[in-house]
């Protein structure tokens, strides 16, 4: 099994754990996807820079909650859901923190749902035709109680530091 896996943290927001980030999405891909190989990136940004990439990449007009690159070679991108991935996942925390506020649950939850939402996508899945989306929400929801039921959560939000 190769897991290359690069996590950085370029938003303010919320002060983020980044080791526990790791640890939760190395066991997502590793034990419940039973992923082989994998060189993923997970990116966490603020909403000008989601709106920037959503902007330039998608050409879709303002920010959005999480954005998948599959790096893989044309022809074997979403072909068949495999056990190889090479991708990006960017993840807008601002998007988490409005989103978690809709939907009664922490924001912590919604960082990981993205990324979980992320690596389905690089797994093949889609979501833009009604029963392909509720399939992918099943998974979705299913890894992320997996996941919830594993590890707390709560622990994604660094403490910082009081100045003396």
């Amino acid at each position: 099994m190769s897991l290359d896996l690069t996590l950085q943290n370029r938003q303010r927001t919320r002060a983020m754990d980044l080791r526990q980030l790791r640890t939760i999405v190395t066991a997502l891909l590793s034990e419940l996807l039973e992923i082989k190989q994998a060189e993923l990136g997970v990116t966490l940004v603020a909403e000008a820079e989601m709106t920037r990439l959503n902007e330039t990449f998608l050409q879709h007009e303002g920010s959005t909650d999480v954005l998948t690159f599959d790096h893989r070679e044309p022809g074997t991108r979403n072909s068949k859901r495999g056990t190889a991935i090479h991708g990006e996942i960017f993840v807008c925390v601002d998007d988490a923190i409005l989103q978690a506020r809709q939907f009664r649950t922490t924001w912590q939850s919604e960082v990981v749902r993205y990324v979980v939402h992320g690596v389905l996508h690089l797994l093949g899945y889609d979501d833009h035709r009604a029963t392909d989306r509720r399939k992918m929400k099943r998974e979705e929801n299913r890894l992320l109680g997996l996941l919830t039921a594993r590890f707390p959560l709560s622990r994604l939000a660094r403490k910082t530091k009081l100045a003396k």
